[in-house]
């Protein structure tokens, strides 16, 4: 009986692990790609798994063919063979070869996706993109184009872009699961590399994607989350339009919200800036940039994008973000304060 319920147990765990491994988030699946270098990843994994699958298939094949037609069928001890050169060529060669069908299509990729030198030449029309993480938040910016923004990357789809990526404190990794990566963020080089969005499949998606930090950076490391908007090269183009149109911190529009930025002038625009401009050095960039926080997708990267997680974030950011930079950082508000800030907060877009 009690072996009976060990393996009743041992059933249920593998069951429960079977289902939890279906669960997840549609939009961090490496499973669906949706640009270049998603694709060349995504085959090379098929191609590993085909290669390993008729691998196992194969000795399963052998291994039952050998119990069926040599089990033993009397005390006679069968005549013994040594150094049978014919085996011992084809368990050399066939390994050799499935090495090589590997091996060929993944240096050959791995060449392709480790070429940057576009991004180097002076007269290169590629778009740039300065990625810099931080505990637990993202900071982009364009050198091209003279803007900066935070938490969500804003790029064409349909064209090669490139990116410079360094960490500004603890090593973090840059990875966009259905578009490609990852790659590591350290704080004492550079690491470059390019990502393409497929239109089409980006429209199929919302035009949203979702990255993470995929490196163990601290207590939030699993809360450390980007969104991406894909858009098209003219959508782009309005959107970086719109950004280099605000030369000045955007001014608040109604009483509640002109309280709201005044709050802010005396408490919040030490550490974080209200206009896209890169004069800034990116030392100095010690919290996110929020000129466009009113077209945001998320509040802090994970929280929904209302008034309410907006007050919620402000009042204790370390029960969302343990370890986070923003605790202690302002003094206590009342909730009056808090809902004039949050108010001023979700009025600064760029775009109607």
């Amino acid at each position: 009986m009690k072996r009976l319920a060990k393996w009743r147990f041992l059933s249920l765990v593998a069951i429960l692990a079977l289902v939890l491994s279906g669960c997840g988030k549609p939009f961090l699946s490496t499973l669906k790609p949706a640009g270049e270098v998603a694709d060349i990843q995504y085959d090379l994994m098929k191609l590993s798994t085909f290669v390993m699958i008729g691998v196992i298939l194969v000795v399963m094949v052998i291994f039952v063919f050998v119990i069926i037609r040599f089990r033993r069928k009397d005390e006679k001890i069968p005549k013994q063979v040594e150094g049978s050169h014919k085996l011992e060529m084809i368990w050399t060669i066939i390994p050799i070869l499935l090495l090589l069908i590997i091996a060929v299509p993944t240096v050959a990729a791995t060449f392709k996706l480790a070429d940057v030198s576009i991004m180097d030449k002076k007269d290169s029309d590629a778009l740039v993109i300065n990625v810099r993480s931080h505990l637990y938040w993202w900071d982009f910016e364009y050198p091209g184009q003279k803007i900066v923004t935070s938490q969500e990357l804003v790029v064409p789809t349909d064209e090669k872009v490139y990116f410079n990526l360094k960490s500004m404190d603890v090593k973090h990794s840059f990875w966009i699961p259905a578009i490609g990566g990852k790659i590591d963020t350290n704080t004492e080089n550079i690491n470059k590399f390019w990502l393409e969005f497929d239109e089409k499949r980006s429209n199929e998606a919302g035009n949203l994607f979702y990255g993470k930090c995929a490196e163990l950076c601290g207590p939030s490391h699993a809360l450390m989350d980007f969104k991406v908007k894909a858009m098209s090269r003219d959508k782009f183009d309005d959107w970086v339009t719109a950004m280099q149109d605000v030369k000045e911190p955007q001014k608040a529009q109604d009483g509640v919200a002109a309280e709201g930025q005044e709050i802010f002038n005396q408490s919040c625009i030490g550490c974080h800036a209200v206009t896209p401009s890169n004069n800034m050095p990116e030392e100095a960039r010690i919290a996110p940039n929020l000129t466009n926080f009113g077209d945001k997708a998320r509040v802090a990267g994970m929280l929904d994008h209302n008034k309410e997680e907006v007050k919620n974030w402000i009042r204790n950011p370390e029960t969302y973000k343990p370890g986070n930079l923003m605790t202690d950082k302002y003094p206590e508000m009342s909730e009056e304060q808090l809902d004039a800030l949050a108010e001023y907060l979700m009025g600064l877009k760029v775009q109607e």
